[in-house]
């Protein structure tokens, strides 16, 4: 996520976020994989009654990767089961709170909608150490997820690491979806253009003693939100202990040379050249034109050709709080061009 801030730190930095509900944390002793143990914390279920405009029923799945074991991975699952499903990615400083407008729309449209929250995130479990996190262990929990979930060709909508995580995944297993839909994403492959002044950024806002959600969330929108909806994005996380999650996504990017993941998503980059399936990008005007240009995407995926691509005005970085019910009805006329 860039270049989302109009304040100091070069437009992106964020005030320090709010303290939450005090209510009691939780913490779990799991066994992990290679005879380990590590915390991991579950979000008290009193901190999500509530909140506005959600009131979704919570399911759980377990996920596992090649380091940590099983761990209980939260989705909410929205529709008809015999819908057409739309699989709703989220992005960093937020949780699938983050769709709770578009989801009635799809849903009243008769489709199904699945958002879950990635690990560290949301009502998902929560591993303590940062150390725990990695951009590979990130896609292998979501590609779990996806297998027990027996997805097969669906709609996906990948929002900002929605589409660090998806686009790699559909690249190595296009079985999973048939259209893609981008929004203020981007593909990282090492060092872009501005990758050093994000470093520092991430670098600043990662020291800071309190990391920002809401306020994260709330300084990157058109139209600044209510506290109680910067409350709500706030409800997973308890107290700092909850954020590693949040703290290391700057981090595991593999935006320099050096990080992990940077071979791997160049060689799905070209795989993903010949993907032929529906894509389209829904950007907001103002991340195209200064964070995240679509062009890229539109450019170089075969699918991307033809397609009804859109630039939406008034607009902040997450999208779906300015522009929910636009995009909602822009994914239905894709779904069923």
């Amino acid at each position: 996520m860039s270049r989302i801030f109009d304040n100091k730190f070069s437009r992106r930095a964020v005030g320090v976020g709010l303290a939450g509900l005090a209510l009691t944390n939780l913490d779990i002793k799991m066994p992990l994989a290679f005879g380990h143990t590590s915390a991991v914390k579950r979000t008290p279920e009193e901190r999500f009654r509530n909140l506005p405009g959600y009131d979704f029923a919570p399911h759980y799945i377990e996920v596992t990767n090649n380091k940590t074991g099983s761990l209980r991975m939260h989705y909410i699952d929205e529709g008809s089961r015999d819908g057409h499903i739309i699989l709703c990615l989220h992005g960093q400083a937020s949780w699938s709170y983050l769709y709770r407008k578009m989801i009635p729309i799809l849903v009243g449209q008769g489709f199904r909608v699945i958002a879950p929250d990635y690990v560290g995130f949301g009502r998902s479990d929560k591993l303590a150490s940062d150390t725990d996190y990695s951009y590979q262990g990130h896609i292998d929990w979501l590609k779990s997820f996806l297998l027990a979930m027996n997805m097969k060709n669906v709609t996906a909508f990948l929002f900002d690491w929605g589409g660090h995580f998806g686009l790699r995944i559909a690249a190595d297993n296009p079985d999973f979806f048939n259209r893609i839909i981008l929004s203020n994403t981007l593909f990282p492959m090492g060092p872009q253009e501005r990758s050093d002044e994000f470093v520092n950024w991430a670098e600043k806002i990662v020291k800071q003693p309190v990391f920002p959600i809401g306020e994260m969330v709330s300084r990157g929108v058109f139209k600044k939100l209510s506290l109680d909806i910067i409350e709500a994005y706030d409800a997973p996380f308890p107290d700092e202990s909850f954020k590693a999650g949040p703290r290391t996504f700057p981090m595991i990017m593999p935006i320099a040379a050096d990080r992990a993941g940077v071979s791997e998503n160049r060689a799905a980059w070209q795989k993903l050249s010949n993907w032929e399936k529906p894509l389209l990008t829904l950007f907001s005007k103002r991340s195209a034109e200064t964070e995240v240009p679509p062009s890229k995407f539109q450019n170089h995926i075969a699918g991307a050709r033809g397609q009804p691509h859109a630039l939406l005005p008034d607009a902040g970085f997450f999208i779906m709080e300015d522009k929910s019910e636009e995009l909602a009805d822009r994914i239905v006329d894709f779904v069923r061009l």
